[in-house]
C-alpha cells in the first residue's frame, strides 16, 4: 500500500480492542523509527516512554482527561516529551554532538531565550508525533494523539527531571465498534484547492 492509500485509510481510534495483543516485534520497529525521527539540526530534543506496565499505564491513564478509557483499553501509550533541563542538555550536546552541530546549537541557544528555546524543541517533538502515527498505520497498528494530558502528573509519575511530557499516543487495535471508524464516520478534511496553494 503506498503512502497516500494509508493516509486515506488512517483514522483516529476512539475506542480500542483491549484484547488483542501488539506484536512485541511491532512495538520494537517503532522504537526505531521514532529514534530516527527528523529534527532541526538533528537536535533530537526528545524522549520517547514506551508504556506497556498496566499499572502504570491506568495510573496514566487516571490523570489524561477524556483520554483516560482509550489509554486503558490500548495495548500500548507512547510518551512524547522534550527537554526541559537545559544544563543537562548541554552536557548532551557537548558529549554526543559533533563539533558543527554543537557550533550549530551554540547559535541558536545564544540568540534566544530559554523560552524561545524550549519552544523550538517543544516543535521539533510534534514532527515525531506524526512519524509515529504514520508509522503506526503502516504497521497495521490504530493510534490517537492526545494532547489532553495532565503533563505535570504524567512527569512524576513517570519520575522525569531532565525531560517534560507534552502529549502521548495511544497505540492498539481499534474496536469494531469504534464509532469514529471510516466506514461509520468518513474521514473530513477541507477541499484541497482550499489548504494547497501552487505558485
Amino acid at each position: 500500500m503506498n503512502i497516500l492509500a494509508l493516509i486515506q485509510k488512517r483514522y483516529t481510534a476512539k475506542k480500542y480492542n483491549a484484547h488483542k495483543v501488539v506484536p512485541q516485534e511491532k512495538i520494537e520497529e517503532l522504537k526505531e523509527i521514532l529514534r530516527l525521527t527528523p529534527s532541526s539540526i538533528n537536535i533530537q530534543p526528545w524522549k520517547f516512554t514506551f508504556v506497556q506496565n498496566p499499572e502504570i499505564k491506568a495510573k496514566l491513564a487516571s490523570v489524561s482527561m477524556h483520554n483516560t478509557e482509550k489509554i486503558n483499553q490500548a495495548q500500548l501509550l507512547v510518551v512524547f516529551s522534550v527537554v526541559d533541563d537545559l544544563d543537562a542538555f548541554e552536557k548532551v550536546v557537548d558529549n554526543e554532538f559533533p563539533q558543527f552541530r554543537k557550533e550549530m546549537y551554540h547559535k541558536i541557544k545564544s540568540s534566544q531565550t530559554e523560552a524561545e528555546l524550549k519552544n523550538w524543541m517543544a516543535k521539533q517533538v510534534y514532527i515525531a508525533l506524526g512519524v509515529g502515527l504514520t508509522a503506526s498505520m503502516a504497521m497495521g497498528l490504530d493510534s490517537t494523539a492526545m494532547e489532553g494530558i495532565e503533563t505535570d502528573k504524567y512527569k512524576t509519575i513517570l519520575n522525569m527531571t531532565a525531560y517534560k511530557p507534552l502529549f502521548a499516543m495511544a497505540v492498539g487495535y481499534g474496536a469494531d465498534e469504534d464509532s469514529n471508524r471510516l466506514e461509520i464516520t468518513p474521514k473530513s478534511r477541507r477541499l484541497l484547492e482550499d489548504v494547497i496553494e501552487t505558485i
